[in-house]
């Protein structure tokens, strides 16, 4: 528990805050938010919430009540969405089970599965719209019906190269939300 002023501090200056910033901005005083980072004093309570809300964190996530780092299942979670290639849907499907069973387990997972979830849902009706477009197109013998297969195939591509770059990302460190955030569907 006392990594709380630690995390504090690095979520403070990745957000480009200073110590006086935070304080005003929380509402709370200099001092205190200099105890906290000292490790000298947890922030509790009222306290806490406030200073997540501007910080724009849980305070779950900061907790992390039982909560443990394991950089190979967020890489694992990443290539697990290559599964599509074996599955339909799998990479909605696998990633899901994988994301349900440890969500409240490992840090980070929660938010990185649902960014990915999200993407892949919109990446799954995005691909069948362009593949269904050509397969009328083509019935229909329409002059360009081949762009609609190219851009299904680069979505397709687009699908396995993505994972492995995140997984990699993933395993050196960068544990960010990667994919793009299109739309929310899983919180």
């Amino acid at each position: 528990m006392n990594e709380i002023g630690v995390k504090i501090k690095h979520i403070r200056k990745l957000k480009g805050f200073s110590q006086e910033e935070l304080a005003e901005a929380a509402k709370v005083n200099l001092r205190t938010i200099q105890r906290i980072e000292n490790n000298e004093s947890e922030p509790r309570g009222k306290t806490l919430i406030l200073l997540c809300e501007v910080l724009e964190i849980n305070t779950e996530d900061i907790l992390d009540y039982g909560k443990q780092i394991d950089k190979s299942y967020l890489v694992l979670f990443h290539l697990s969405v290559i599964t599509f290639l074996a599955i339909p849907i799998g990479n909605i499907i696998i990633p899901l089970i994988l994301w349900v069973n440890k969500k409240d387990k490992i840090i980070g997972l929660k938010k990185i599965g649902a960014n990915l979830l999200n993407f892949q849902i919109i990446w799954s009706i995005v691909a069948f719209l362009f593949l269904t477009a050509f397969a009328v197109a083509k019935i229909m013998h329409y002059t360009y019906s081949s762009i609609l297969l190219y851009i299904f195939i680069a979505l397709y591509s687009m699908n396995i190269v993505l994972p492995i770059i995140f997984a990699l990302k993933t395993k050196s460190g960068e544990t960010e939300n990667l994919y793009p955030n299109i739309a929310t569907v899983i919180k």
